[in-house]
């Protein structure tokens, strides 16, 4: 009898996600491969096996009787290292303050940029660490992390660097996108400003950063500008990411199907024309509803018809200071309340389709022999409570890399 590190058992359903390996759209999104009273076994990191009636000799024992396993979140869109807070805008907010009027009281992004600037290396690592403690206590195995909050070489660097280091010294996997185009500082024009982006932090960031993305919105960047950055980028080996027509349309996601995105993010206010692009495409459609809840914004995006038209969805938290949840499992809750997403839409797009959108579907996303063990068991008998019992923590234990966290 072979022997294994660890032998999950008796679980109540197995969430495979077992399937092609590309983005999964339409129908495809609900088939989640659930294996009822099954078994999965480990070794060196990796699932060696997944069915029914497993006869392995483990070293350890997990009987999962009653619960649900299912695939570590990943967690595609975060702005994990920044410094400060930003918990005073909530009553500008309440008294039906919009995004653009909070920035330009001197909060939002340009509040940020100023703690983040002022923060030192060791004040940067301890805060974003802490995020990342709590993101994993919630089931968050893998996660990809922004730059943005720097607006200069050197801060933006220093943010880079930072996801490097929490990447080799943190459970959660971390994949790195730079964002220097988040927002204009205000010592600059925009067109110096995108010059300086190009010119001075594009070369600089290769081999840190695997992923380039700009915030493309109306008083931000013009899809042209965007286009420009995007395409600077893949000269320097960085796919791009797309802050896709949130607030405003701005054509977003027509542009990021042009430029061979892998994703376009946010999507509340595109157009037709551009998501059947995006679907041509299949660019990746990552839905951030956290984000319209932080704004209580009436509108969310609209995640049924794009899942209708053929574009893969996931989901994301977005977190950040204006948008501070840790928590997939409440995005998983508010994707399935306020944009029509089944429970099972809902938990492909919170882990394959996830996985998809930061290039990292081969090895995590689906419970598959020859995957990495990123494993979470919640203390529930079936995916639908996801959705349904919400406010607490679901998940009971967590697995990375084949080890028990």
């Amino acid at each position: 009898m072979e022997t294994v590190d660890i032998l999950i058992k008796n679980a109540n359903e197995i969430i495979t996600l077992k399937g092609p390996n590309k983005p999964r759209t339409k129908k495809e999104m609900s088939d989640i491969g659930i294996i009822n009273k099954g078994s999965i076994a480990i070794k060196d990191g990796i699932i060696v096996d997944i069915g029914k009636n497993l006869n392995y000799k483990p070293k350890t024992t997990i009987d999962a009787k009653g619960k649900t396993v299912m695939p570590g979140f990943v967690d595609p869109h975060t702005h994990l290292v920044f410094a400060g807070s930003r918990e005073f805008e909530l009553d500008w907010k309440l008294k039906g303050l919009s995004y653009m009027d909070i920035l330009k009281k001197g909060g939002g992004i340009v509040y940020t940029v100023n703690e983040t600037r002022n923060a030192t290396n060791n004040d940067l690592l301890k805060q974003s660490r802490a995020r990342l403690d709590n993101m994993l206590s919630y089931g968050t195995t893998t996660c990809e992390g922004k730059s943005g909050y720097g607006l200069n070489t050197e801060t933006e660097l220093r943010i880079l660097k930072t996801q490097k280091k929490l990447n080799e010294t943190h459970p959660v996997d971390i994949v790195s996108t730079f964002l220097g185009a988040h927002a204009i500082p205000k010592e600059y024009k925009t067109e110096e400003y995108v010059k300086i982006v190009i010119n001075e932090m594009l070369p600089k960031v290769k081999g840190i950063a695997q992923y380039c993305d700009v915030f493309c919105e109306k008083g931000v960047f013009t899809p042209s500008q965007s286009k420009k950055i995007l395409e600077a980028g893949k000269s320097h080996g960085l796919i791009p990411k797309l802050h896709a027509d949130e607030i405003v349309d701005t054509g977003g996601a027509a542009l990021a199907a042009e430029v061979g995105a892998i994703s376009a993010d946010h999507l509340l206010m595109s157009n037709n024309k551009g998501l059947n692009e995006m679907a041509k495409k299949a660019t990746i459609g990552v839905m951030l509803p956290g984000t319209p809840f932080s704004l209580m914004m009436k509108e969310y995006a609209d995640a049924r018809k794009m899942i209708d038209l053929g574009i893969p969805i996931a989901l994301a938290t977005d977190l950040n200071p204006n948008c501070w949840i840790e928590n997939m499992q409440f995005i998983i809750q508010l994707a399935c309340l306020n944009m029509k997403m089944t429970p099972a839409d809902a938990v492909t797009a919170a882990t394959f389709n996830a996985a998809c959108a930061i290039g990292l579907n081969d090895t995590i996303g689906s419970l598959e022999k020859g995957k990495q063990a990123d494993i979470i068991i919640l203390d529930c008998p079936n995916h639908m409570f996801l959705p349904y019992h919400y406010g607490i923590n679901l998940v009971e234990t967590i697995i990375k890399k084949g080890i028990i966290i």
